[in-house]
């Protein structure tokens, strides 16, 4: 992301006294400047006014970036971390933008009711084999002719990537910064029999761009 856009968007992050705690600030200004994931993410959206739900949301970056670039669909972001959604209300306020909604929600007991695109960002990896099964069927009933869903993970393929994401994430849950360790990372083609099964053509991009981790894009959308 362009750096003045990174730098607009994390300073809604900025703490309200001047020796408050800046780390998010820097989190977000980093990440949304070397991360691929937003630019991946918003090019798979364009086009699309279905509202989007975003699975496993965070502080809330999706809805900056979706918003900075013009994309003005309803957006709710959804997480089973508290603090992080507070901040991303506390956020979202500070920036004004518009039509957007926070909450907190353990998806694993049921995912809100929701009929359009479906974000699943960097979240899969933390859920089990089984529940991983049953949050990508309920989020597929979720697409809208349309919409997309639109997911970010890495892939189990035994690549020096996908050791070095493995890595990333433990430490992720070390500093507590992601609520679990990382489960399970999903196979590419059981993937694909999945979407297809459902009547869903996916396409699969690799996202890493310069960093280390074997991340890839996977948009599915119905024919």
């Amino acid at each position: 992301m362009p750096s003045a856009d990174a730098l607009r968007i994390a300073r809604a992050f900025l703490p309200d006294r001047w020796y408050g705690n800046r780390s998010l600030y820097y989190y977000s200004r980093v990440k949304l400047r070397t991360d691929p994931l937003y630019p991946g993410v918003l090019d798979a959206l364009r086009g699309t006014s279905a509202p989007v739900l975003d699975l496993g949301c965070g502080i809330g970056l999706l809805a900056h970036a979706l918003r900075t670039n013009g994309l003005s669909m309803p957006y709710r972001g959804v997480d089973i971390d508290a603090p992080k959604i507070a901040q991303a209300q506390r956020g979202a306020a500070r920036a004004g933008l518009q039509d957007v909604a926070f909450d907190v929600v353990d998806l694993a007991l049921g995912m809100p009711v929701h009929l359009g695109s479906v974000a699943v960002l960097d979240v899969l990896q933390f859920v089990p084999p089984q529940a991983q099964d049953a949050l990508l069927e309920t989020a597929i009933a979720c697409i809208a002719p349309g919409a997309k869903l639109v997911i970010r993970t890495g892939l189990d393929d035994g690549s020096m990537r996908s050791r070095t994401t493995r890595r990333m994430d433990i430490l992720s849950r070390v500093v507590h910064w992601m609520p679990s360790a990382p489960k399970a990372y999903p196979d590419a083609e059981r993937l694909r029999a999945r979407f297809e099964a459902a009547g869903l053509r996916a396409t699969f991009t690799p996202l890493y761009g310069s960093t280390p981790f074997n991340n890839w894009r996977i948009v599915a959308a119905r024919d």
